[in-house]
C-alpha cells in the first residue's frame, strides 16, 4: 500500500515550505516533494536571498569606494569577487539547511524528486506513489526570454546565471527594467560594470506610481546606469566576443545595434508547471498559464489546491507565504485571511523603493477622491545624518474618511518603513493615525509621520 498523508506539498519555495510546515504544526501528516537537492526553492537558492547578499556586499563596496570620504574615511578597496561569491554561497546554504532543519523539527517528511499527480488524491515521485486527501501544487515560476533569443548562461544570462559570474563584465545590457533587472543591474554596475537597461516601455518599474518611477530612474542615472526607454529588443546573438544586440523603438523607427559582454534577460517570469500532469487530470488554467482556484485555493479538481507564482497575483515570496499558511489552516478547519490590495512591494536598490495599495493613477482611473502627503528624506534628521537624502514618502488617503489608500517611498530602508502603513492600512487606520502616534526621534520613521501630516497639509519640518 502506498504511504498516506493529509497533506502534499508539490515545491518546497517559500508558498511550499511555510504551507508544510503550518500544516504540521497543525497537527497534519505532511509530506513536501522538492526536486532540487535543496530546500526554499527559486527564493533562497537563486533568488531573494543570494541577490541580497550580492546587494548588500556590493553597496558596501561601493561606499568604501566613492562615499567612504565624504565622512571623513580615506580607503582604497580592492574587490574580491571570489570571495564576495563565497558569502552570497555560504548565506544560501544556512538558509536552505535553515529550511532542512525546521522540516525535521515540524516531522514533515521531505520526498526528494520531480511529483506527478496521477489522479486526485495520489502523488509519483520517481518509482514511489504517494496518497493523500490533499495536494497543494506550489511549484513557482521559471524565467523567460524573448522570442528567438536563447539564455545560455553564459553571455545570455537570466537571473540564475547573473548571479554566478566569474568575472565583472566590462559592459552589460539588461533587458527589462522591472525589479530583478534593476536589482542585478545595480550589483555589477557597482563592482565596475558598464551598465545599460534597456525597457519596452517609456519609464522604469512598470505598474508603481509615476512619480515614484521618474524619481528613481533619475537616481538611478546620476548613479551610473543608463537608460533606453521605449525600445524593443529585436535580436540578441552571443559570440565568443560577448554579445551583438539589435533593437528599435517600441513604436517603430530605426534599427539600432550595440555589442556588449554580458545580457541579462530580465522581462518577466512564468508559472512552473510542467511535468505535473495537470492537462490529463483537466484542471483549468488561465490565458496567462496559471492555474486557476476559486477563494479557497482549490483547483477545478476536488482535493488538489494551488498557491504562489503559480495562480494569478504577483509573484513575490511573501505573497505566496501568506497563502500557504491561509491554506493550511484552512485544510486543518480553521479559517483564514489575505488582502491583496495589501501586498506590499520592494525593490533593493539604494535607495530602496517600496509601495503598497493604490497608485495616484489608479485612483484617478476609478474616480476615487483622495488626499496625497509628501515628505522629502532631505528634510530628516537621521537620513543628513547617514549621508542618504535621496528620495521620499508619499501617502494617499480618501479625501472623505482619511482611510489610507497606498504608500509609495524612495529612500533608504524604505523596505522596512513600508511596513508601518501596511499595518495601518490592515485595520483600516487613516493618515490621522500614523500622524498622531508618537515615532522616534531621530529616525526615518519621521518620514512616514510628516508624509502624513502632509496629506492635510501640516507637516512640521518643511
Amino acid at each position: 500500500m502506498p504511504e498516506k498523508f493529509d497533506v502534499i506539498v508539490i515545491g518546497a519555495g517559500p508558498g511550499g515550505y511555510v504551507c508544510a510546515i503550518r500544516a504540521a504544526q497543525l497537527g497534519l501528516k505532511v509530506a513536501c516533494v522538492e526536486k532540487r537537492k535543496t530546500l526554499g526553492g527559486t527564493c533562497l537558492n537563486v533568488g531573494c536571498i543570494p541577490s541580497k547578499a550580492l546587494l548588500s556586499s556590493s553597496e558596501k563596496f561601493e561606499e568604501a569606494e566613492h562615499h567612504f570620504s565624504d565622512i571623513g574615511i580615506d580607503v582604497k578597496p580592492k574587490l574580491n569577487l571570489k570571495t564576495m561569491m563565497g558569502f552570497k554561497d555560504d548565506v544560501v546554504e544556512a538558509n536552505t539547511k535553515g529550511i532542512e532543519f525546521l522540516f525535521k523539527k515540524n516531522k514533515v517528511t521531505r520526498l526528494e524528486g520531480a511529483a506527478e499527480i496521477v489522479s486526485p488524491g495520489k502523488v509519483k515521485v520517481g518509482k514511489d506513489e504517494y496518497e493523500a486527501d490533499s495536494i497543494v501544487i506550489a511549484t513557482g515560476s521559471d524565467v523567460i526570454s524573448l522570442p528567438g533569443i536563447e539564455i545560455d548562461e553564459k553571455k545570455i544570462v537570466s537571473s540564475t546565471g547573473a548571479l554566478a559570474l566569474a568575472e565583472v563584465p566590462k559592459s552589460m545590457v539588461v533587458i527589462g527594467g522591472g525589479v530583478i533587472g534593476l536589482e542585478l543591474g545595480t550589483v555589477w554596475r557597482r563592482l565596475g560594470a558598464e551598465v545599460t537597461v534597456v525597457e519596452f516601455l517609456d519609464q522604469i518599474l512598470p505598474g508603481m506610481d509615476g512619480e515614484v518611477r521618474k524619481e528613481s530612474q533619475k537616481i538611478f542615472k546620476k548613479q551610473g546606469i543608463e537608460f533606453k526607454t521605449g525600445m524593443k529588443v529585436t535580436s540578441a546573438k552571443a559570440s565568443a566576443k560577448g554579445v551583438d544586440l539589435a533593437m528599435e523603438p517600441a513604436s517603430g523607427g530605426v534599427e539600432e545595434k550595440m555589442s556588449v559582454d554580458i545580457v541579462l534577460m530580465a522581462v518577466g517570469r512564468k508559472p512552473y508547471t510542467e511535468g505535473l500532469g495537470l492537462e490529463k487530470l483537466g484542471v483549468e488554467m488561465t490565458e496567462r498559464s496559471q492555474i486557476k482556484t476559486d477563494e479557497f485555493f482549490e483547483t477545478s479538481v476536488e482535493g488538489i489546491y494551488a498557491i504562489g507564482d503559480v495562480i494569478t497575483g504577483p509573484m513575490l515570496a511573501h505573497k505566496a507565504e501568506d497563502e500557504g499558511v491561509i491554506l493550511a489552516e484552512m485544510l486543518a478547519g480553521q479559517s483564514g485571511h489575505i488582502d491583496y490590495n495589501l501586498i506590499p512591494g520592494v525593490v533593493y536598490t539604494w535607495p530602496e523603493v517600496a509601495n503598497v495599495g493604490k497608485t495616484e493613477e489608479q485612483l484617478k482611473e476609478a474616480g476615487v477622491k483622495y488626499n496625497a502627503g509628501k515628505f522629502p528624506f532631505m528634510a530628516n534628521g537621521r537620513a543628513r545624518a547617514m549621508n542618504a537624502m535621496d528620495g521620499f514618502v508619499k501617502i494617499l488617503a480618501c479625501a472623505e474618511t482619511d482611510r489610507v489608500l497606498g504608500a509609495h517611498m524612495i529612500g533608504p530602508n524604505v523596505g522596512d518603513l513600508i511596513q508601518e502603513v501596511v499595518s495601518v492600512m490592515e485595520f483600516q487606520g487613516t493618515a490621522e493615525d500614523i500622524a498622531r502616534t508618537c515615532h522616534a526621534h531621530p529616525t526615518l520613521t519621521e518620514v512616514v509621520k510628516e508624509a502624513a501630516l502632509a496629506v492635510h497639509k501640516r507637516p512640521i519640518h518643511i
